[in-house]
């Protein structure tokens, strides 16, 4: 046992920072595809939904303030950058609810490919036309949800 960790030759080579791109990567939705590109837009409204969440813990416990303090808070989403912001919830909302549920869709085996060897050009069998129409549909509810708010908050009616 001694002699055959002896005989053991350990690599030591370096990784280069030129193979590490870190964060730039992980934002970076472009040359992987739509599976990749529809993970990238699930990561960020996520982010973004759980910003929104707190912001609005906060503007809704002022109202622990008073009606002047409460009213002013309301002024915010009363303004043309207030309706742009609350449009974009509409939509990051719909979108990261639709491409969720395509996700659970595909977690429970619905709607794969069948398996297959993988060779040379590797081409993901569950990328699929079920999937991608999947992320279509996403993309596809978040752009009607948006087009309602933008009714609904800029309308005449």
């Amino acid at each position: 046992m001694e002699n055959a960790k002896k005989n053991m030759k350990f690599s030591t080579h370096s990784v280069s920072n030129e193979n590490r791109e870190g964060l730039k990567a992980w934002l970076n939705p472009f040359g992987y595809g739509w599976e990749r590109v529809s993970y990238w837009l699930q990561r960020l409204t996520g982010v973004f939904l759980l910003i929104y969440f707190v912001g609005h813990v906060i503007e809704t416990s002022s109202i622990i303030g008073g009606p002047d303090v409460w009213n002013s808070m309301l002024q915010l989403t009363q303004t043309p950058a207030g309706h742009l912001f609350l449009i974009l919830v509409i939509g990051t909302s719909t979108f990261h609810s639709a491409n969720g549920i395509r996700l659970i869709f595909t977690h429970l085996g619905k709607g794969l490919g069948e398996p297959g060897r993988p060779d040379y050009p590797y081409s993901p069998s569950s990328l699929n036309y079920r999937q991608k129409s999947g992320i279509w549909v996403a993309l596809i509810l978040a752009a009607f949800a948006m087009l309602f708010g933008v009714q609904v908050l800029f309308g005449k009616g």
